[in-house]
């Protein structure tokens, strides 16, 4: 098997041991960078804490970190960023005082033309119900002067005698010139006894 280079006799190296010897050794000079903190040194206030910060209390008894207190990083914001916020907010708030007087403007233009709306709808139905009222008032006093005869001229007012014709609706024609020969000849209406 060794011909095809295939050799699985060598030893193995354990991956999880050389990633920990690996780490050790890169963690190694951090000790020497962060320094040592008493506890109980004149440097802690009556209230524990360093420099107004309050320091960490271990919660069990693993003395590999006793004394040491992880430094803050202070993260500050660039200028550029922070002028971009600034400025961002600025843009913000306009576009929210646009929108709210484009608002106030729309409510105000649909409230003249609701107003306007209401005042033609008003002077419509006013409109149609005087002409209502004259038509009624015309074909009451139309009924009062019945006289016998005269029914085929009453019928001939009602219909449309126009010669246009829709060609979805029925052809009307033949009942038309009827209407008509019977108005200008009526049928003389005759008592049996």
């Amino acid at each position: 098997m060794n011909a095809f280079g295939d050799n699985f006799e060598q030893s193995e190296v354990d991956p999880a041991a050389e990633f920990l010897a690996r780490e050790q050794n890169a963690l190694a000079g951090l000790e020497d960078e962060i320094p040592p903190v008493a506890p109980g040194a004149a440097a802690l206030a009556s209230n524990g804490s360093v420099d107004g910060d309050p320091v960490p209390k271990a919660e069990d008894d693993n003395d590999d970190f006793a004394g040491f207190t992880v430094p803050k990083q202070v993260t500050e914001e660039p200028e550029k960023i922070r002028k971009w916020r600034e400025d961002q907010k600025a843009r913000l708030e306009e576009k929210d005082r646009e929108e709210e007087r484009k608002k106030e403007e729309l409510r105000e233009q649909a409230r003249k033309e609701l107003e306007d709306w209401y005042k033609h709808h008003e002077e419509t139905i006013s409109k149609t119900k005087a002409a209502n009222r004259n038509a009624e008032k015309q074909f009451v006093a139309e009924t009062d002067e019945i006289e016998p005869g005269t029914e085929w001229e009453r019928i001939a007012k009602l219909c449309d005698f126009n010669p246009k014709t829709n060609k979805s609706s029925k052809d009307i024609s033949r009942m038309r010139s009827i209407i008509l020969q019977l108005k200008q000849n009526p049928i003389q209406a005759t008592k049996k006894v």
